[in-house]
């Protein structure tokens, strides 16, 4: 998971101080990733040092608020709505995402899960045909002439991406039929007004 990411996501829906970030971003990803504290607020101000989050003031009671700038917005749109992951974290992105945009108020849930069917599509067709008997198999494990070692591994590979595809499918299905029974932006909310019990002060110059 992009913490980084998620949290510009989570700020395009308005501004917000550190700790409320922390549990927004437990609750809108269903407490899938554990994120401590301390690796939010690190983000937080490397995002305002590269200009994708801005000052938004303080609470009442002084804490820090934080809000996306122009930058950080288009940052977080295109990430949410994109596809794309680093190799070994497909599923996980996947999963981030949906989640994310369906308790997004203003984000296209249904249209980020076209996209992401798409890609699935593709990935499972270019897996290869499932097979029950794969001569690539039989030779790499002694039983028959095969191309040479790692044709099994090759071959159970293929098998893995398939599997992962046809989960990724299926749930995005679910997910979909979901969406549509609950209706139009019942899953999407605003931030959550009720203070988490911790909260980064700003630091007092003695």
């Amino acid at each position: 998971m992009s913490v980084r990411s998620c949290l510009l996501v989570i700020l395009s829906i308005g501004p917000a101080y550190g700790f409320q970030l922390h549990a927004e971003l437990s609750s809108r990803t269903a407490g899938r990733r554990v994120v401590n504290a301390g690796q939010v607020y690190g983000t937080l101000e490397r995002l305002v040092k590269q200009g994708a989050v801005e000052s938004a003031g303080t609470t009442d009671d002084g804490l820090p608020l934080y809000r996306a700038t122009a930058t950080g917005l288009s940052e977080a749109s295109v990430w949410l709505t994109a596809t794309d992951s680093v190799v070994g974290e497909e599923w996980n992105d996947l999963v981030d995402r949906v989640l994310l945009a369906s308790s997004h108020p203003d984000a296209d849930v249904l249209g980020i899960i076209a996209r992401y069917r798409q890609r699935w599509q593709a990935d499972f067709a270019g897996a290869g045909p499932s097979s029950g008997h794969d001569p690539a198999l039989a030779g790499a494990n002694g039983g028959g002439r095969g191309p040479g070692p790692g044709a099994g591994q090759d071959l159970l590979g293929a098998a893995a991406r398939r599997a992962l595809a046809t989960a990724a499918l299926d749930w995005l299905d679910s997910t979909e039929r979901a969406l549509v029974a609950a209706g139009p932006g019942q899953f999407g909310h605003g931030l959550n007004l009720q203070k988490p019990r911790r909260g980064r002060r700003p630091a007092v110059a003695a």
